[in-house]
């Protein structure tokens, strides 16, 4: 079966069903669409608005390392606690915060395997409730690391050089759609992907109820791809969500070393101008 490179990275649902007062842990739920946690909500866990409390708006970017900051004193983290993040689509949002925060150097940090979908098949509370914590000066130590995250100018440099891995679907990797069928097709300006990329979609790492498959399966499905321990990997989608999710997986899971997030993505690859596009 194969154990995971990283398996402290994971929590089960059993695990933090058992720990929800545990006050060294801080249960955050991550989505783009925060009306599911208005409506229903792990016990005591915080909600983060992946747009409005992750972007330094009005700019396309993350906050720094002062927003983080900010946002973890709010929650009531301090040194000795850990994070637990999930959300929906299968942890998409809680896999791009989990990114962010070890991009951004918090490593206490894990991610609910199969996140609220499986805590919701199980038929676990949720509550509407919200929590308040008392804030702390919590301020993260270390440095940004870089290595984490694949800028435009280094795409640009690395087109045709290192492994690209596409983790849309089919249909958007071929160019036939923009975005995920169900929501609006726009955004990049083209179709299509970059030169060499493989398409390994994001959802092949998922089971039917939103956890992570095994080892040896994942070995297999990226393997099968061409997409190999030892070599240069960058993972993107169209807004760098779904890449985070397949970041996480060969990061933490399989244990690849040199795996980056391309956040810019194909919004905006496809977007650029005179750059090199596939279909």
């Amino acid at each position: 079966m194969g154990e995971y490179a990283h398996p402290d990275a994971l929590v089960e649902t059993d695990w933090l069903a058992d720990r929800l007062d545990d006050q060294s842990i801080r249960v955050i739920e991550v989505d783009e669409d925060t009306t599911a946690y208005e409506k229903g909500h792990i016990r005591n866990a915080v909600g983060w608005n992946w747009f409005e409390d992750l972007h330094a708006k009005p700019r396309r970017d993350y906050i720094d390392k002062q927003g983080l900051n900010k946002l973890l004193q709010q929650a009531g983290v301090g040194p000795d606690t850990t994070v637990v993040l999930y959300g929906g689509n299968n942890n998409w949002f809680a896999a791009y915060a989990y990114w962010l925060l070890r991009y951004l150097s918090f490593d206490k940090v894990k991610l609910l395997n199969g996140g609220r979908k499986k805590w919701e098949l199980e038929s676990r509370e949720l509550v509407t409730e919200v929590p308040t914590y008392k804030p702390t000066s919590f301020k993260v130590k270390g440095s940004v690391r870089k290595d984490l995250r694949a800028l435009r100018n280094e795409v640009l440099k690395k087109v045709g050089k290192v492994q690209f891995v596409d983790v849309r679907s089919p249909e958007e990797y071929r160019g036939e759609l923009m975005a995920p069928a169900h929501l609006p097709q726009e955004q990049a300006q083209v179709p299509g992907h970059i030169p060499g990329a493989a398409n390994v979609p994001w959802s092949k790492a998922a089971n039917e109820d939103g956890t992570f498959k095994l080892a040896d399966e994942l070995k297999e499905l990226y393997g099968g791809a061409g997409v190999t321990p030892g070599e240069e990997i960058i993972a993107y989608c169209r807004i760098g969500e779904r890449s985070a999710h397949t970041w996480f997986v060969l990061t933490e899971l399989l244990g690849y070393e040199g795996v980056e997030n391309y956040d810019g993505s194909w919004t905006e690859y496809g977007s650029l101008v005179g750059v090199p596009v596939e279909r």
